[in-house]
């Protein structure tokens, strides 16, 4: 099965990665929305803020960890430390390969998204944060009640198809194509 990431990081965008796991000092300085203390003021009192920084540290916890960050330049400057961001999260003998099982989360504390975490095996395509893969599982987390529990029960989610995940891709890895075969594929 195969998704689209349905968000988008433009040229401008501020990103950090690393072939070993990044701190907070480096997420801090290149994407600060992680860290941010409250939810933009435009948000209701509906809003439920958990901030992301505290669902890191609680899956740093589990054997989870960044390599890879990416924040949003909004237009309204108001809302940088406030904005979308993304984090790639790998187990400890994932980090440094160019293709790995991970776990996706995008979220911004300004009601531009909702908490979304997806599983797939990913391959890091160019600098402009381009992912290219398959993802098998996906969960959706809205700002509403106690959520920080949901979102990490969300990654476990995700990462129970990680067999099924590493098997497919070992398997399409392994498919050979004859020369007339790669040129059907290729103009599809």
């Amino acid at each position: 099965m195969h998704h689209t990431l349905a968000t988008r990081f433009g040229r401008n965008s501020h990103q950090i990665s690393g072939r070993e796991a990044l701190d907070n000092e480096a997420l801090y300085r290149h994407v600060p929305s992680i860290f941010a203390r409250e939810a933009h003021d435009s948000r209701s009192d509906r809003y439920v803020y958990v901030p992301t920084i505290e669902i890191v540290e609680g899956l740093r916890r589990e054997g989870w960890f960044p390599f890879f960050a990416v924040q949003a330049v909004p237009r309204d400057g108001s809302r940088h430390g406030h904005a979308k961001h993304m984090l790639r999260l790998r187990r400890d003998d994932g980090i440094g390969k160019p293709e790995a099982a991970e776990v996706i989360i995008v979220n911004s504390h300004d009601g531009t998204s909702a908490y979304q975490m997806f599983a797939g095996v990913l391959r890091f395509v160019c600098t402009n944060s381009m992912i290219a893969g398959e993802r098998f599982e996906e969960v959706r987390v809205p700002h509403k009640g106690g959520i920080q529990d949901q979102i990490i029960e969300g990654v476990y989610t995700v990462a129970e198809d990680f067999p099924r995940l590493i098997e497919a891709t070992e398997t399409m890895k392994d498919t050979r194509l004859s020369e007339g075969e790669q040129r059907v594929l290729a103009e599809a």
